[in-house]
């Protein structure tokens, strides 16, 4: 498995409408792809209180490459995007990496 480490950094006050889009939309979306997550975070003491940060698990390069490229170009995501973010962007930078358990890693 690899996993997909995403942080999300909104612009000032707009956190809470993120994490509304995920919870309401996304989420259901990613479903609909055969996207997994592993968790979602936000951040309570660090660089920035205005930050998201979640994992996906795939399982292969491939595997993301293909399911993350069919669901940016869902026409239900594009309207989701286009209406969560008629007052403006949500997010002004997005992080992300890509992780390999190790061998004592309590994942697998």
């Amino acid at each position: 498995m690899i996993y997909e480490l995403r942080v999300y950094t909104t612009v000032d006050g707009r956190l809470a409408d993120l994490l509304t889009r995920f919870e309401q939309h996304t989420i259901g979306l990613w479903a609909r792809h055969g996207i997994k997550q592993a968790g979602f975070w936000t951040t309570i003491v660090g660089p920035s209180a205005q930050q998201l940060t979640y994992m996906l698990v795939w399982t292969s390069l491939d595997d993301r490459q293909e399911k993350w490229r069919a669901f940016l170009a869902d026409p239900d995501w594009l309207a989701v995007v286009a209406e969560t973010e008629r007052d403006g962007p949500l997010i002004v930078n997005v992080q992300n990496s890509f992780l390999e358990p190790t061998t004592f890693s309590s994942v697998t």
